[in-house]
């Protein structure tokens, strides 16, 4: 982990991330992406770390708050972008949005507004993939909410009964919608609900890339050996509102400051120092990859907004 091209890949992937949120955002008050979008500013560590130990044919299921899944998993950024403004040339068609990008060419099976609906399909290409006895894996993202959903403990002992090789990632900001994990939970102890299954449970600071990526190697490598899922909660922060595109306006009591205090540090910030202090890149180095990005993502605006929409959606 000390090869200065590793770094600017990793690099690479979580500003992209960052920056095409950054712009849907500035470009959302427009009105002219025909959905709602749920934004994943914070929090594109977690979808980094974790697609940069997959490979292309393995698989992941996402949630609403999917742009950082699809494009860490390796998504077209310009049918992604088509899809947010309803085009033909979108992932989905122009039919689905932001709540429901796929690219089955890269491993992104889909993503599902249910709270809690990426888990048991998860589960059910894990199974295919053991029952084919291939070394495939799935990713099954997720939020904190979800886990107080019972098809989460249902896929666990069903995950663990079978041995199947699936992570469970769960995103936990600490927020469904605007409430917060305090109101709703008598402990603060995601990462353990594996554990009276039999399936070991990880907590990592989802502002670190490193630490994601380390123990999401560790799991990616059980699972490809036959030892069955593992379970991993990242602790991180949502900056923006559960929905749109304006900055998060929830404010928290003292009670609910005990929880998740202190995962508020930006993740792009913090990994560009690592790359500089421990990586061996230089800021023009990483300047260099922003002004790449900051290309693609325009020209893939621009290709959005002069395509044509489906027949049906005239």
């Amino acid at each position: 982990m000390t090869d200065p091209q590793w770094f600017k890949d990793l690099y690479y992937q979580l500003v992209k991330v960052r920056m095409t949120e950054e712009a849907i955002a500035s470009e959302y008050s427009r009105q002219e992406m025909r959905c709602p979008v749920h934004l994943s500013i914070g929090q594109e560590s977690v979808a980094v770390g974790v697609c940069a130990n997959l490979n292309r044919d393995d698989v992941i299921f996402s949630t609403h708050r999917c742009h950082s899944h699809y494009l860490a998993k390796g998504g077209d950024l310009n049918e992604m972008i088509a899809e947010l403004y309803g085009k033909e040339n979108g992932c989905a068609g122009g039919y689905g949005g932001s709540m429901h990008l796929v690219d089955e060419r890269v491993g992104i099976m889909g993503s599902s507004a249910i709270v809690g609906g990426s888990i048991p399909l998860a589960a059910g290409a894990a199974l295919s993939f053991k029952q084919s006895h291939n070394s495939r894996i799935a990713v099954a993202f997720f939020g904190d909410g979800a886990s107080e959903e019972g098809v989460f403990h249902e896929t666990l002992n069903f995950a663990a009964l079978h041995r199947l090789p699936l992570i469970f990632v769960c995103e936990n900001n600490y927020l469904a919608t605007a409430s917060h994990m305090s109101a709703r939970r008598c402990r603060d102890n995601l990462h353990q609900h594996g554990e009276i299954y039999g399936i070991p449970g990880k907590m990592v600071e989802g502002h670190n890339l490193l630490q994601i990526y380390c123990v999401t190697l560790q799991a990616v490598e059980s699972a490809r050996r036959g030892e069955g899922p593992t379970l991993i909660e990242a602790r991180t922060y949502r900056a923006m509102n559960h929905v749109g595109p304006k900055p998060n306006s929830v404010v928290f009591s003292q009670q609910e400051k005990l929880w998740g205090s202190g995962y508020e540090t930006c993740p792009v910030e913090w990994f560009e120092e690592k790359c500089i202090k421990e990586g061996g890149c230089t800021m023009d180095d990483l300047n260099k990859i922003r002004i790449q990005i900051q290309r693609e993502i325009e020209s893939a605006f621009k290709e959005a907004k002069r395509s044509l929409f489906p027949e049906m959606a005239l």
